[in-house]
């Protein structure tokens, strides 16, 4: 690992995020409307959540990988519980979220630190889901069995086999560059789209993208966010294996596959009548409120490296 790289690249991120709380201040003390005054609240809360969350990275990339992966099991687990908490869940299910949190979650990020790649891939999607369901049934309740197996699976996959693929990063060999800083690529790219799409909505925003899912959408804020995310993501090439152009490609990929699992994790909460899956980050809701776009974006970003330019 090249402590010197990351620790500009970190600096770097402490620098903006510096420049955007003293914006975000001053912007507080100059509007006047109610709902110009609700619109800087949700910025700054973003920003709030961007410095817990730098600082939370910084001290993993410090240390190294050990610590990345415990930070990523910490955060698997707190994202299944609020998935299992927010879902309604029967008494005989127990059994089965219990293997989810302790068998299957820890294997899983046992497999990230022994490196092995084929069963990382099909030890949840294959072993775990047809384990669950045996579980559940041992009870012998059958109503809506169909659906209470399908949430726990469900959550499993999100919370843990899709999130597990950031650190799964840490594993591929990427000749002369740290496949940690693969990692900081994908979370600075669709962190930053997450901001910037918000922005470039309420700035230019006019046509939503699914008002029935998450009306603060549009498209607008998707192109303009996302252009903005792609351009940073090009500009990061020299930390990659990419070319620039590349770098742009990947970039794009992480932003619509972010894009896509904010949305899919809205409807979810929709479908629950939830605005938030929790309250762990303070006015920004959960953990999985701050990694939906992750779920999605992770495997296929780990995928298309590991296939286009892994040893």
């Amino acid at each position: 690992m090249t402590f010197g790289t990351m620790h500009y690249l970190i600096g770097g991120v402490v620098a903006l995020l510096a420049v955007a709380s003293l914006a975000g201040w001053a912007i507080s003390r100059r509007v006047t409307s109610d709902a110009a005054r609700q619109t800087v609240r949700n910025l700054n809360a973003r920003i709030k959540a961007w410095w817990v969350m730098v600082a939370i990275f910084a001290v993993a990339f410090v240390f190294g990988k050990a610590v990345t992966i415990l930070l990523f099991v910490a955060v698997s687990f707190y994202c299944l519980r609020e998935f299992y908490s927010l879902t309604p869940t029967h008494p005989s299910d127990h059994a089965a979220m219990a293997a989810a949190f302790y068998i299957f979650l820890p294997l899983q990020y046992w497999l990230v630190w022994i490196d092995w790649v084929t069963m990382l891939t099909i030890a949840i999607p294959v072993y775990a889901f047809l384990a669950l369901p045996v579980l559940s049934m041992l009870k012998g309740v059958t109503a809506d069995y169909l659906q209470r197996v399908a949430k726990i699976q469900w959550g499993l996959m999100l919370a843990v086999f899709c999130i597990s693929h950031a650190p799964a990063l840490l594993m591929l060999d990427l000749g002369g560059t740290p496949p940690v800083q693969l990692l900081f690529f994908l979370v600075t790219v669709v962190q930053l789209s997450d901001v910037l799409q918000y922005v470039a909505g309420k700035l230019f925003g006019r046509h939503k993208m699914a008002p029935n899912v998450s009306p603060s959408k549009t498209w607008e804020g998707l192109i303009g966010g996302g252009l903005a995310a792609t351009g940073v993501g090009a500009a990061l090439w020299w930390i990659t294996p990419f070319s620039p152009f590349e770098a742009a490609g990947m970039a794009f990929a992480i932003v619509v596959a972010g894009a896509l699992g904010g949305l899919v994790l809205s409807a979810v909460k929709r479908s629950l009548g939830a605005k938030d899956w929790g309250v762990m980050i303070e006015g920004h809701g959960g953990a999985l409120d701050r990694m939906d776009s992750v779920t999605f974006a992770a495997p296929l970003f780990f995928h298309l490296v590991n296939y286009f330019f892994a040893r």
